[in-house]
């Protein structure tokens, strides 16, 4: 195979010698894809950051060797690295927001690279560039090929003016636009939403196919590897720990890491369970000096795996970095330590129907938020945006109701409309049988989780502030005293040190932060939480940790949740029932077995559609022409109906529910006979 990446015992550290990227090595060939898998904090993205040479103030190459096209990339001068970046190698950052020049067009930033980078290689490391008219031409082509509508409309305007999915592939058409011969991809669909995530994945795969392209995939999410990568690299704490081959890999992990990661997966197979979460978090930098790095939270270690430090190990190809693959006589344990993955003992009972003859807690009908549009010096009033239009949907008492739907069909605007934090336009919403429009005594009643937990708590007060200020402001909770001992059980129930509530937001992890975000929900005794994607920024072991935590809080207080979500693995996992919304309405629910085994609407299928899977098994992806319309000008009719491939005549008068069992109901003219 043509090599196109070669790196030998890289090494990356901190001014005190501290490694960051501790002799990693790995191979990528052309048209392969090699992804570095692991939990935040392993060292992918520094891992990335050294191969380019855009280390941060105070990291610095330590050791080891990079090789692209034969260049030795760490003896170039920075003038030539210059050349390199962007030509011969490129990158595709996390957070496109954050990457993308907000005062220049999508355009003049792509042609920016083209003048650079731009044209066909010649056989020296540098490219010739693109010049003159050929460079507006060249931004359109790639826009295009990106899957931008209109393009050479859009050419001309600015990030703020694009959808979150579109400024990705805005960042990926800048990438592509030097031809370059390794793209490293960094989480390059974390904030995406599934159908946009395939589009993504699907266009670099193309793009792989059409020119040879070798990629660095860095991602946490092992379905996006199981359908992307060649090979895969398991990182943790600096070093790779595991390398094989992508059948390998998800046939017969070898690693106790690896294995915990795929148990940590939420989907249907654990529904019912406890998910296999793995205890503690990846240790600070210099923390272990020898031994095993992961032995802290490794149930399979002994006394060597603490006082040595694992050898690399080659058992048929696949590469693994652990004490339990040495000599067997020492480890003292059977073959099954590398059996492929089997499913956790029952810990609970699943339950995915309908409770029979239950009260709704949440009674919501026909809901409408509409917010008007104003132009001109006086304001005036020219259209409205229906951000949420004519939503009923129900929860019972002790379920979880899942709400899905692309980014922008109204999930978060309901959900702040159910806590009146947002005037309704019309509707009716009844909590326990009391009407909520109009009314706030009931903000006890009814508590919110937010999707980034470092946004939601406030970094000026102590966890003890955080989770008696809700308590202060409704006047419950008895005296001082009463409400710390509160404090002190709440932090017990979530898995938290008591000693910690003195501390401040930033000294916990992420995942530590959403559970005193859960905490402070808590704090009031409400019966209903909403979370909205509460899941979504976190690493599948930390995931693990809160949707267990939020499963045994429901089973010990009974309580209801709405959870908001676009990984359905977790609406599997957790939800009884599913609502799918789209454009501000819901077009299918039912239970989560209905909606999840035999989707009705073409939507539902898209989205289910969409959805990496690890066993790569029965997936025929639905691709969705077009991007979601604007909640200000809906298409007329079924507003689905311009990106629907089963689109019909009928479709340009909506269609009204048909009730394909007592607890599944569709809004499709495929079901009404219509």
């Amino acid at each position: 195979m043509n090599q196109i990446l070669s790196v030998d015992s890289l090494k990356t550290a901190l001014p005190n010698r501290l490694p960051i990227v501790d002799g990693i090595s790995f191979d990528i060939a052309a048209g392969e894809t090699f992804a570095l898998l692991g939990e935040s904090g392993c060292g992918k993205s520094m891992t990335a950051l050294s191969l380019m040479r855009l280390l941060p103030d105070g990291v610095a190459h330590a050791g080891g060797t990079a090789r692209i096209a034969e260049v030795s990339l760490f003896d170039l001068p920075e003038r030539d690295m210059r050349e390199v970046r962007g030509g011969r190698m490129a990158m595709i950052f996390q957070e496109p927001g954050l990457s993308l020049n907000p005062v220049m067009t999508v355009g003049a930033q792509i042609a920016e690279v083209l003048e650079l980078h731009g044209g066909r290689h010649d056989a020296s490391i540098l490219p010739s560039p693109l010049k003159g008219e050929g460079v507006e031409r060249r931004c359109i082509e790639l826009l295009t090929q990106v899957g931008i509508p209109d393009a050479a409309r859009r050419v001309d305007e600015y990030p703020f003016q694009l959808s979150g999915g579109m400024k990705q592939r805005v960042m990926i058409a800048m990438a592509l636009a030097g031809s370059p011969k390794l793209l490293i991809a960094d989480e390059p669909t974390t904030a995406l939403d599934v159908t946009i995530q395939a589009q993504v994945l699907q266009l670099l795969r193309d793009t792989q196919d059409r020119t040879g392209m070798a990629m660095l995939l860095i991602t946490h999410d092992l379905g996006v590897v199981a359908e992307t990568a060649h090979r895969v690299g398991v990182m943790y704490a600096g070093q790779i720990i595991e390398q094989a081959s992508r059948e390998q890999l998800f046939s017969k992990p070898l690693h106790p890491y690896t294995r915990k990661l795929f148990a940590a997966l939420p989907g249907a197979v654990h529904a019912g369970q406890m998910l296999s979460a793995i205890p503690g978090s990846v240790p600070p930098l210099g923390s272990i000096a020898q031994g095993c790095r992961f032995a802290p939270r490794c149930d399979k270690a002994w006394a060597l795996c603490r006082e040595q430090t694992p050898g690399w190990t080659v058992i048929d190809g696949q590469g693994v970095r652990c004490h339990l693959y040495g000599r067997a006589e020492e480890r003292g344990l059977g073959t099954e330590s590398t059996s492929p993955l089997t499913p956790l003992p029952q810990t609970g009972e699943g339950s995915s129907v309908l409770s029979p003859k239950s009260s709704a807690l949440l009674q919501v009908e026909n809901l409408q938020v509409h917010f008007p549009i104003r132009k001109g010096f006086l304001q005036r009033t020219v259209g409205q945006v229906k951000a949420v239009d004519g939503v009923s949907m129900s929860i019972l008492p002790g379920r979880t109701l899942a709400l899905v739907g692309e980014s922008g069909c109204g999930k978060t605007t309901l959900a702040k409309a159910l806590l009146q934090l947002i005037s309704s336009t019309a509707g009716s919403v009844q909590f326990a049988g009391r009407e909520l429009i109009g009314s706030s005594g009931f903000r006890a009643a009814m508590q919110m989780v937010f999707q980034d937990p470092y946004s939601s708590l406030n970094p000026k007060m102590r966890v003890a502030e955080i989770l008696e200020e809700g308590m202060s402001a409704l006047n419950i909770g008895g005296d001082s005293g009463a409400r710390q001992a509160h404090i002190d059980d709440l932090l017990d129930k979530c898995g938290l040190a008591r000693d910690g509530k003195w501390r401040y937001p930033h000294e916990f992890s992420g995942g530590q932060r959403q559970r005193i975000a859960i905490a402070r929900a808590l704090a009031v005794s409400p019966r209903l939480l909403i979370c909205d994607e509460p899941t979504s920024a976190l690493d599948v072991s930390v995931q693990a940790q809160i949707l267990n935590l939020l499963k045994s809080l429901q089973q010990e207080l009974g309580l209801s949740y709405l959870f908001i979500t676009h990984n359905l693995g977790v609406v599997e996992y957790l939800s009884h029932e599913v609502c799918v919304m789209y454009l501000g309405r819901i077009v299918e629910q039912g239970t989560t077995e209905e909606v999840m085994r035999s989707p009705k609407h073409p939507y539902t299928q898209a989205l289910l559609s969409a959805v990496p899977r690890i066993d790569g098994k029965g997936r025929k992806f639905i691709r969705l022409e077009g991007d979601l319309p604007s909640p200000a000008n809906p298409p007329q009719g079924c507003h689905f109906a311009p990106r629907c491939p089963l689109a019909m005549a009928a479709c340009a008068h909506y269609p009204d529910v048909t009730n394909i069992s007592a607890t599944h109901g569709v809004r499709c003219h495929l079901y009404s006979g219509g």
